[in-house]
């Protein structure tokens, strides 16, 4: 390989654009020639990373939503197949993202171009042969929960746990008075946490039902005060209606958090490496949740809950998840309870499994061998 190398960099929500960009800004220290292209959002950008497609676009979940995006996703997936079959991608760096990833995986292989997974899809918990085939379409998988290499391995993948990168951030969070002053909150005064999301269809099917759970719960519990997080790719306005403050300081409200109300996904580990017991809820389409519940494989969906073999977190999907039931669950967990302390020690051998910090390192050293083995 004489010429500077390419890398296609495909992301396609907030977490895996803010994954990547770490993978992205260690391979500049070796590669600082090296050209980026791809999709995903501001944190990709950020490192140079020249976008074929943005996160407004791209961050859409679900069986049934997914539907009406299809031309769309017919579109890029053929602009990326092209891409491939020109002869000037040397390495595609997938991060999570499957229903997308997977067959942009594929069309790499039948390119001949490697690829290295990043934060591998669950196939675990859906149907066997989607771990073949992620085995199949790729040199490399990194894997980032601790079950998980194992599962992928037993289907062909050359898997390697390289620990969480949660746990590559910066301990910059602000001590509680400043959060609270620049929150406008009361110091003195417990704190819960709302966390309906980071698509808009998340935030559309969350934010009122976790409104309304925490009202509840402040009104048998005062005093206490809600706050909604807002993730960097939700517009500010679909949190207006919310009736609390919201923040952009996700990690700083889950520290200074006495509980939180989070939405399953990423937040349930970040939830537990902050030390914050919380309650977990999902909502998506009818259509969505029974093709779901035909395929999935295992009996939790929070990550928290499947790192720590058991239940770390409360989980309640889809008509289970209501203001009254949520409000209840939260309750406990505001108060010195032994439930609470119970949650606690589960969240902790959450963390503890969650590996070492330097994720995006390794995962970058990987992308060097590839590439190595091209030239």
């Amino acid at each position: 390989m004489s010429r500077r190398p390419t890398i296609l960099v495909l992301a396609g929500e907030a977490s895996g654009d803010s994954h990547a960009a770490g993978v992205v800004r260690e391979l500049r220290r070796t590669l600082p020639h090296a050209r980026f292209v791809g999709t995903g959002g501001p944190a990709l950008a950020a490192e140079g990373v020249e976008l074929l497609a943005e996160l407004d676009r791209l961050a859409v979940m679900g069986f049934a939503e997914v539907v009406r995006h299809l031309p769309y996703f017919r579109v890029l997936l053929d602009r990326v197949t092209r891409l491939l079959r020109g002869g000037g991608i040397d390495l595609v760096l997938a991060v999570d993202y499957p229903g997308f990833n997977l067959r942009a995986s594929r069309a790499a292989r039948e390119a001949g171009v490697p690829v290295l997974y990043y934060v591998a899809p669950q196939v675990w918990a859906w149907k066997p042969h989607r771990a073949r085939q992620l085995a199949s379409d790729t040199r490399q998988v990194a894997v980032v929960l601790p079950f998980e290499a194992e599962a992928l391995r037993a289907a062909g993948a050359a898997a390697t746990f390289v620990g969480h990168p949660l746990l590559d951030r910066q301990d910059d969070v602000p001590a509680r008075d400043a959060f609270c002053t620049a929150a406008g909150l009361d110091p003195a005064t417990p704190v819960l946490a709302l966390f309906p999301g980071s698509r808009p269809q998340e935030v559309e099917r969350h934010l009122t039902v976790f409104a309304a759970a925490a009202r509840i719960a402040a009104s048998r519990r005062p005093p206490l005060q809600p706050v909604v997080a807002r993730a960097a790719s939700i517009p500010p306005r679909l949190l207006a209606g919310a009736g609390f403050p919201v923040v952009d300081d996700g990690r700083a409200l889950l520290r200074h958090a006495r509980a939180a109300l989070v939405k399953s996904g990423t937040a349930t580990l970040e939830g537990a490496l902050e030390g914050t017991p919380m309650v977990v809820a999902y909502r998506t389409h009818p259509l969505t949740y029974l093709l779901a519940r035909r395929l999935v494989r295992v009996s939790q969906v929070a990550l928290a809950n499947l790192v720590a073999g058991a239940e770390a977190a409360p989980e309640y999907l889809q008509q289970r998840a209501t203001p009254r039931l949520l409000a209840a669950a939260l309750e406990p967990l505001l108060d010195d309870t032994p439930e609470r302390e119970r949650r606690l020690e589960l969240l902790a051998g959450v963390r503890s499994a969650l590996g070492t910090p330097g994720a995006a390192g390794r995962v970058a050293t990987m992308a060097l061998e590839i590439l190595g083995e091209a030239r």
